[in-house]
């Protein structure tokens, strides 16, 4: 099949949750990424569980995609300028993935805590299809190349509403973000 779904059969924490973002904007205020932290520091902070029994999944589709992807998807398809992401440093269109090196709220700290991020493939070849268009290049090769410039660990589900029930069925609770 190409995918790699044995993370979700290796999943076991005895608090789960499958926090989902398609469609939503990551930009928004307060951020969207607010929750898998906030979920985790409830644990941490109540009842001292943290990783691996407390196990947060953030589900990437459609408009939040940016998230997952590195700089370097983000300067070469102008990211920012296509979803409206501004740059708080530069207070221009972003040009590198602005949700990565928060310290509590970034993909890079929600990912040292435990957190899973996942790509919907099918959005991610949507995305490829409406960059290809825009630039006049092969499909398959941009949804080549952005999903080779996925940040580290991200991973490619077939279909994000089918692994919302695949790790529904692992004792996930779901929250919508």
């Amino acid at each position: 099949s190409g995918f790699d779904l044995q993370w979700i059969d290796d999943l076991k924490g005895r608090h789960q949750q499958i926090f989902d973002m398609a469609d939503s904007d990551p930009a928004s205020e307060p951020p969207p990424l607010r929750l898998p932290r906030n979920y985790m520091d409830g644990f941490r902070d109540v009842y001292r569980r943290e990783f691996p029994e407390v196990r947060t999944i953030v589900g990437i589709s459609g408009r939040a995609f940016p998230v997952n992807a590195s700089d370097r998807l983000w300067e070469k398809y102008a990211l920012g300028e296509r979803s409206k992401i501004i740059d708080p440093v530069t207070k221009q269109p972003a040009t590198r993935n602005i949700f990565m090196d928060d310290a509590t709220l970034g993909v890079k700290a929600l990912q040292a805590r435990g957190t899973i991020f996942w790509q919907c493939a099918i959005a991610l070849s949507g995305i490829a299809q409406q960059l290809a268009t825009a630039r006049k290049l092969p499909v398959a090769e941009v949804r080549a190349d952005l999903a080779a410039g996925l940040n580290p660990g991200v991973r490619i589900v077939p279909s994000h509403v089918m692994a919302l029930g695949l790790v529904q069925e692992k004792g996930a609770t779901y929250v919508k973000i």
